[in-house]
């Protein structure tokens, strides 16, 4: 097992609150695959990841990479952010650098990998441009090149396609999937896009509303690449957003119930 997550909760407690986030999830990510987490929004996805890159730390459980415990950022575990996350004050080839210079590798060995990088993510030519002079899209290009410069074996993507327009998303969900298949590098990718989930894993992990568990990991047996209108990938489409809905719905019902003792409490309250 690449990465195994063993009983992992995650609380918050802001006294006289305490939310629970996460209870209890534990699964695994095996070398080379293509894991993507949905769940109903504010379940808690983005906060697993964290944990998983060592941004965070669980309330409880473990956290694995190689057997070993992650409780701080890993050389080996890169992450993708969804909102870009690039130094403003840095070009194109500046940020791709970056992790490469904390890990002190020489100037010559920075501008081979950097250049390498930036020409398979399609940015060639843009290697001066600082990045309020990018798109959304080739920002998002910069940040992939620079989570793979430093080859990590583990390549963490959070919401990496939502800030972008949907024609640009395919063309890069097009390209990671190429960069997936070519490194055998291991992804996981949280994703409220439930077609790109599909059209990129090897399974998908489903978490329940908050205090988030695992409701359902789904095997995605389609050959690649795959046809988001044929009926293989209607079906397993379908199956996960019933399994969503049925989510939604019950956090919408507890929501309710919740109100309804509120109310109920400052209706005893004045009758006292």
């Amino acid at each position: 097992m690449h990465v195994e997550l063993s009983n992992v909760s995650k609380v918050y407690s802001d006294p006289p609150q305490t939310l629970t986030a996460l209870d209890n999830i534990s699964f695994h990510i095996d070398e080379g695959e293509f894991l993507c987490i949905v769940g109903p929004s504010g379940c808690g996805k983005s906060t697993l990841l964290r944990m998983i890159a060592g941004l965070d730390k669980p309330s409880s459980g473990q956290v694995k990479f190689r057997g070993t415990i992650v409780n701080q950022p890993h050389p080996k575990i890169s992450m993708v952010f969804q909102t870009f996350a690039l130094f403003p004050w840095r070009t194109v080839v500046e940020n791709v650098e970056f992790g490469l210079e904390a890990q002190g590798r020489s100037r010559k060995d920075r501008a081979t990998i950097a250049a390498d990088l930036i020409e398979m993510v399609g940015l060639k030519g843009s290697e001066n441009l600082y990045p309020k002079q990018l798109s959304g899209g080739m920002k998002q290009r910069v940040g992939i090149a620079r989570a793979l410069a430093v080859d990590p074996e583990v390549v963490l993507m959070d919401e990496a396609f939502s800030a972008i327009d949907e024609f640009t998303a395919e063309a890069l969900r097009e390209e990671v999937a190429e960069i997936h298949a070519s490194t055998k590098k291991t992804f996981l990718l949280v994703t409220h896009n439930l077609p790109e989930a599909i059209e990129l894993a090897d399974r998908i992990l489903v978490l329940t509303a908050r205090p988030a568990k695992i409701k359902s990991i789904v095997d995605i047996e389609i050959d690649r690449p795959r046809n988001p209108t044929g009926s293989e990938f209607v079906g397993i489409h379908r199956d996960i957003f019933s399994l969503l809905q049925s989510e939604l719905e019950n956090s919408i019902m507890r929501r309710r119930l919740s109100r309804i003792k509120e109310l109920q409490g400052l209706k005893d309250i004045e009758e006292k």
